[in-house]
């Protein structure tokens, strides 16, 4: 099995173990910046969309009720079922589900208006292979929009921001700065017309345990803020390290491109 498969079958295993923590998670349930997703997107009442690795389907129930049509997609089959019982309870009828791999999208060229995805690009193997994905699937004018961890310029910090996030999920793959960001838009034929950072502050307890982190993996997450070198340090801003308040803060692009 190739690394990039095993990638994979670790994210698929992790995320059918906990599907339903992601559909109550509030950080993917609720934020700004899902309103700002549609602020941006100017979706239409025609519009096809598909929402790539929905987890708990967030994305896609937002975008159901101002568009035609929202195909949900995951690579997991037990978080695509998660995501259908929560959007099933909401009664809403123009959503389908299609399971698969965010690098291979199972859809025809040139089929959708807007393509989403939020929160999950970090774990993909090829991450470009993705984004040309996403350019091939959508009509001439489509829009993708996406949602992801970032990182510093710094090279160095951002290696170990990276390792801070693997430790807690090994699943994560890694993820980019801006700059890289918007590369892979342009790389993939893609025009930027939007790009900018955010960040949320995440307590260290419920972020770990989302994820089943063992008491030794947690004390080990904490080493590691506080053993931060400067440049991540000071992007990562830890407080209260070594107590149960711990925080940090998560840093995010939302970056939209236009084919």
């Amino acid at each position: 099995m190739s690394s990039g498969n095993n990638i994979k079958a670790q994210a698929q295993a992790r995320f059918g173990q906990y599907a339903q923590g992601y559909v109550t998670s509030e950080r993917h349930a609720k934020g700004d910046e899902l309103d700002q997703l549609l602020d941006l997107a100017q979706p239409q009442p025609d519009w096809w969309v598909l929402d790539v690795a929905t987890g708990g389907g967030h994305t896609a129930l937002l975008f159901a009720s101002q568009v035609a049509r929202v195909v949900a997609a995951d690579l997991t089959p037990v978080m695509l079922q998660a995501a259908r019982s929560f959007i099933d309870g909401v009664e809403t009828s123009n959503l389908d589900y299609v399971a698969t791999d965010a690098e291979n999208l199972a859809f025809a060229a040139h089929k959708f208006d807007l393509v989403t995805c939020r929160i999950a690009p970090h774990h993909f193997p090829d991450c470009f292979r993705f984004v040309q994905e996403c350019a091939r699937v959508l009509k001439p004018g489509g829009r993708l929009l996406i949602q992801d961890h970032v990182l510093p310029d710094d090279a160095q910090a951002a290696r170990y921001i990276d390792s801070f996030q693997r430790l807690r999920d090994p699943s994560h793959h890694r993820a980019f700065a801006r700059y890289e960001w918007q590369g892979m838009f342009l790389d993939a034929g893609l025009t930027v017309e939007y790009s900018d950072t955010f960040f949320k502050t995440m307590k260290l307890l419920p972020w770990s345990e989302r994820q089943g982190c063992t008491p030794e993996v947690i004390e080990r997450l904490q080493i590691l803020l506080a053993q931060a070198p400067q440049a991540a340090a000071e992007w990562l801003n830890p407080q209260c390290v070594g107590t149960a308040d711990t925080t940090f803060e998560q840093d995010y692009i939302l970056i939209m491109g236009r084919k």
